[in-house]
C-alpha cells in the first residue's frame, strides 16, 4: 500500500508539472576556476532542486537550473547573464563567488530589472554602497564575519597589527570592516603593516618577511585557496606560526583545512563550517542526505548552495509568481530555511541573516578542525539601520 502511494504521489507529480513550464533559475559561477568550493556548492543546489521536484515542485512546475561558469570573470559572467535571459527566458539569476563578479551581475539586474540572489560574493558594497532593489545577498557580509572575529580579536592583548587579504573588492572590504570595528571596541590598536597580494599570485616568503619587519603582534588574515595553503606552510616553516596570533576570516571551512591537513596552524581564530560537531536537528537532515547522494561529507560551498536555492523556492512560494517584482517585495522580510537554521533577509539592505562559526583551530586525527566554536547568527552582527542608511543609496530602498 505504501509503494502504491508513493507511485500516485510521483505520477501526480509529473501530472502537475506537465500543466506549465518548468520554472528556471540561471545560476552563474567560477566553477572552473574555484572548484574547491563551486564544486560542492553545486552538489548543494542539485540536492536541494532534487527534493523540491519530489515534493511536486513549486507552484505545480518542475524546478530547473540551468548553470554556467564565469571563469572568475566579470565580463564573462554578464555574457552569461544575457544569454540566460535573453535566450534561455530563466525566471531568477543566482551565484557569483568572486566579490568583483558579484558585483557585475548585481550591476546587471539593476539595469535589467531582474532578481539576482548573490550566493557567495562577500563585499559590503553589493548590499550597500552599490546595493540595488533586485540583488539579495545570502552569505554573512565581510563586515558580519569582521564583527564575528573582532568579538576575540578585541580580547587579545595585541596592540599592533599586520593584516594580509587579496588586492580586490572582498579583501578590501575585509581588512576596511575589521580595521573599524576593532578600532571602536579596542582604541589603543595600530595597524602597523598591509600586504596586499594579487588573488592566486601570493609570495609567501616576501608577504611574512615584509609583515615581520613591522614587529606586529597580531595578523589579520582574508586570503584563501591556494594563496591560504601557501602562506601557512612558509608560516610554519619559519616559525611564524602559531607563534603570532592569526585572526583569520574563512580559513575554518573544509575546502582550506581539507588542503591543510596535518599543517593547519593551531590555535588561529577563525569563522569555519565544523560541519562533524553540530547536532541541530536541520543540520543533521541535510548533512544526511547529502552523504546519501554524493557519498561525501558536505562543505560550506554545499551548505551555500542548499540554502540560495531554498530562499528562491521559498520566495516563488510566497509571491505565488515569478514576476520579478513580485519576487522582490516577497524577498524583503523573507524567512526561510537553512542547515544552520532559520534565516531572513532584512528588507532595509537586503542581506540574509544567516550566520557563521566561529572557534579556533586545531588538528586531530592528522587533519584540521575548528574546536571551541560557537554559531554566530548573523542578525546579532548586523549594523544599525542608520550606519546602513548612510551607506546604502536611497533609490535602493524603494
Amino acid at each position: 500500500m505504501k509503494k502504491l502511494f508513493v507511485a500516485l504521489a510521483v505520477a501526480g507529480s509529473v501530472g502537475a508539472f506537465a500543466q506549465g513550464k518548468p520554472i528556471r533559475i540561471g545560476e552563474i559561477n567560477s566553477y572552473s576556476t574555484i572548484a574547491q568550493f563551486t564544486t560542492p556548492y553545486r552538489q548543494g543546489w542539485q540536492l536541494a532542486v532534487e527534493e523540491i521536484n519530489v515534493s511536486g515542485g513549486l507552484l505545480g512546475r518542475k524546478v530547473e537550473v540551468i548553470a554556467r561558469d564565469d571563469g572568475g570573470k566579470p565580463e564573462e559572467a554578464l555574457r552569461h547573464a544575457i544569454e540566460l535571459t535573453s535566450s534561455e527566458k530563466v525566471d531568477v539569476l543566482a551565484g557569483g563567488f568572486l566579490s568583483n563578479v558579484g558585483l557585475a551581475l548585481a550591476d546587471y539586474a539593476q539595469k535589467n530589472k531582474r532578481l539576482f540572489v548573490a550566493s557567495e560574493p562577500l563585499t559590503d558594497a553589493i548590499v550597500w554602497d552599490k546595493g540595488n532593489r533586485y540583488t539579495f545577498r545570502l552569505r554573512p557580509s565581510t563586515y558580519m564575519q569582521a564583527a564575528m572575529l573582532v568579538e576575540e580579536a578585541a580580547k587579545l592583548p595585541a596592540r599592533r597589527w599586520a593584516t594580509i587579504a587579496p588586492n580586490y573588492e572582498y579583501g578590501q572590504s575585509a581588512v576596511a570592516s575589521f580595521k573599524e570595528l576593532l578600532k571602536a571596541r579596542r582604541p589603543d590598536v595600530e595597524f602597523v603593516a598591509e600586504q596586499w597580494p594579487v588573488l592566486g599570485k601570493l609570495d609567501a616568503g616576501s608577504t611574512l618577511q615584509s609583515v615581520m619587519q613591522a614587529r606586529p603582534d597580531a595578523i589579520f588574515n582574508v586570503t584563501f585557496g591556494a594563496d591560504l595553503a601557501k602562506l601557512v606552510r612558509e608560516g610554519n616553516q619559519r616559525n611564524v606560526f602559531p607563534k603570532i596570533p592569526v585572526v583569520s576570516m574563512l580559513s575554518g571551512e573544509p575546502e582550506y583545512l581539507d588542503v591543510l591537513k596535518d599543517e593547519t596552524p593551531r590555535g588561529w581564530i577563525v569563522t569555519g563550517y565544523p560541519w562533524d560537531q553540530i547536532d541541530s536537528r536541520e543540520h543533521a537532515s541535510f548533512a544526511a542526505s547529502y552523504y546519501k547522494k554524493f557519498n561525501e561529507n558536505p562543505k560550506v560551498g554545499s551548505v551555500v548552495g542548499y540554502a540560495t536555492m531554498q530562499a528562491i523556492f521559498a520566495a516563488i512560494s510566497k509571491a505565488g509568481s515569478t514576476d520579478n517584482e513580485k519576487l522582490v517585495v516577497a524577498m524583503r522580510g523573507l524567512k526561510f530555511r537553512t542547515p544552520f537554521g532559520p534565516a531572513e533577509f532584512r528588507a532595509l539592505d537586503q542581506q540574509s541573516t544567516m550566520g557563521a562559526y566561529v572557534g579556533k583551530l586545531d588538528v586531530r586525527g592528522g587533519k584540521g578542525t575548528m574546536v571551541q566554536w560557537r554559531y554566530a547568527d548573523g542578525k546579532n552582527y548586523q549594523p544599525a539601520d542608520e550606519y546602513v542608511r548612510s551607506r546604502r543609496p536611497a533609490a535602493a530602498m524603494k
